[in-house]
């Protein structure tokens, strides 16, 4: 899947276009998925396999340059006074032949970091940073003011209930780094593995957090990330007792889950919400078998490139936010999330004593938000990740799907969809629950599987409703439903 012909072409668009853009998680998974429309279907497989052989944990023990006591941050150039919170940053090998290896940011909890679980953060794309997005846009405990030099606090960053971890994966993205070239080559199982080797390597360094409760969240394209990194550290804990990751649940937010699900459920939302016409609609529903085993039509093809042009200019993350345009964002936007943050961030990780204070090596590019030079080819990619969920249900750890309910690029109805599939029983009908008396979203419970809504919120769930997206997640960490109004 050749996907460095595309991203090329729309970063000139956008360099050329009055309004501002930047490839972003959803702009950059939007040029994937039309890539991978037009591609047989039936070549794709269906999920990533299990080694047969086992490998011992030792063997994922990779010699190491940092420390602990050395990735501390003392403090972030213009963070506000007051924080009460340890901060580190830096890089864990996972090859050290090859020169591989994978930054990350570590936020311990604001309130007693010692009994508060672990909980591993990741972004999508594929090619996305977990750290500049979910980190410094969505949860993590900053924000980057308009100046781009200067932080405030996050009222509602998932820190106040747990330690949480942002992983840039794979090689390429963000500061991750490997010295040898051929690893920009990637794909989904590689990702994986390097993202288990990292973790066991991480807990060597923070060995407090050996057998800690863990979870792993992510959202978008990390619909494939989590899954599957669930799925390789339950196949070694079967085998492997003394693996001291302690993985409790998952949960997965606005994700690609399915490919069928994720092409029906899109079109489905722009009509039910009035973004396509009837006619346009009844052409899709009547010429496109959306199926893995069979391509698109040239009748299907011609109505979805009619409804895929009724999109432009809608912010990709939320159907109702304002764009970052230059020549009309003048004003607070309408929800409460300024749509230029990601270019503040940006700004702030490319000046030289914040990558100073966060131990970055020296990159021969500049910090993105997303990166297209992870190898232009994404090696694998099943279209449908529905049977490891199915497995990971069985396994008796915690598993979650969420949905903001305007996100444009991964809609609330691909989510649903995707569910129906797996055609689980339900334990606790739809029902809505509360956030400071209001409304906060929908939950349903289904037999080891529980669905939520977020209202109001778009593709990034904690930038638009933040004190929303931290009630659900105390819910998910604390194993209890959000809560409903008695």
């Amino acid at each position: 899947m050749n996907i460095s012909s595309v991203l090329p072409l729309f970063l000139i668009l956008c360099y050329i276009s009055a309004q501002q853009c930047y490839a972003g998680e959803a702009d950059v998974l939007r040029e994937f998925l039309k890539a991978r429309r037009t591609k047989t279907r039936n070549v794709m497989s269906q999920g990533l396999a299990v080694a047969d052989k086992q490998i011992s944990v030792s063997k994922f023990i990779v010699p190491q340059v940092g420390s602990k006591k050395n990735d501390k941050i003392s403090a972030l150039p213009g963070q506000p006074k007051g924080i009460n919170f340890a901060q580190y940053s830096g890089y864990v090998t996972v090859d050290a032949n090859a020169g591989r290896a994978l930054f990350y940011y570590f936020a311990e909890s604001s309130n007693d970091p010692s009994t508060k679980p672990l909980v591993l953060w990741l972004n999508g794309g594929p090619g996305c940073s977990s750290f500049g997005n979910g980190g410094m846009a969505e949860l993590g405990p900053f924000r980057v003011n308009e100046d781009g030099k200067t932080l405030w606090l996050n009222p509602f960053a998932w820190n106040k209930v747990a330690n949480v971890l942002f992983l840039e994966s794979p090689a390429g993205v963000g500061f991750s780094y490997s010295n040898t070239s051929s690893d920009y080559t990637t794909g989904d199982e590689k990702t994986r593995q390097d993202s288990f080797t990292f973790l066991v390597n991480w807990m060597e360094r923070f060995s407090e957090y050996k057998n800690r409760y863990f979870y792993i969240i992510g959202e978008s394209y990390a619909g494939h990330y989590v899954p599957q990194l669930a799925q390789l550290i339950l196949s070694q804990k079967k085998t492997k007792h003394n693996l001291v990751i302690n993985l409790q649940g998952i949960a997965t937010g606005n994700a690609l889950l399915d490919d069928e699900t994720w092409n029906s459920g899109s079109y489905d939302f722009y009509w039910t919400h009035a973004l396509i016409s009837d006619e346009v609609h009844d052409g899709i529903v009547k010429n496109c078998n959306f199926s893995t085993e069979t391509s698109t039509s040239e009748a299907c093809d011609k109505y979805t490139s009619e409804a895929d042009s009724c999109q432009g200019n809608i912010y990709s993350y939320n159907t109702y936010s304002q764009l970052c345009n230059s020549s009309s964002y003048t004003s607070l936007p309408i929800d409460g999330f300024d749509p230029c943050s990601a270019d503040y961030v940006e700004n702030y990780l490319n000046t030289a004593e914040v990558q100073k204070a966060l131990k970055v090596r020296d990159i021969p590019h500049s910090w993105e938000s997303c990166s297209d030079d992870i190898g232009g080819y994404w090696q694998d990619s099943p279209n449908t990740v529905l049977p490891i969920f199915q497995e990971l249900m069985q396994s008796g750890i915690r598993v979650w799907i969420y949905s903001g309910d305007v996100d444009h690029i991964l809609s609330v109805t691909t989510s649903r969809y995707a569910i129906n599939k797996i055609k689980t029983p339900i334990k606790t009908a739809w029902y809505p629950w509360f956030f400071n008396g209001e409304v906060g979203g929908y939950a349903v419970e289904y037999q080891n599987l529980t669905f939520v809504t977020v209202r109001g919120a778009g593709h990034l769930v904690p930038s638009y409703q933040p004190g929303r997206a931290l009630t659900m997640f105390s819910s998910f960490i604390n194993g209890t439903l959000p809560p409903g109004f008695h």
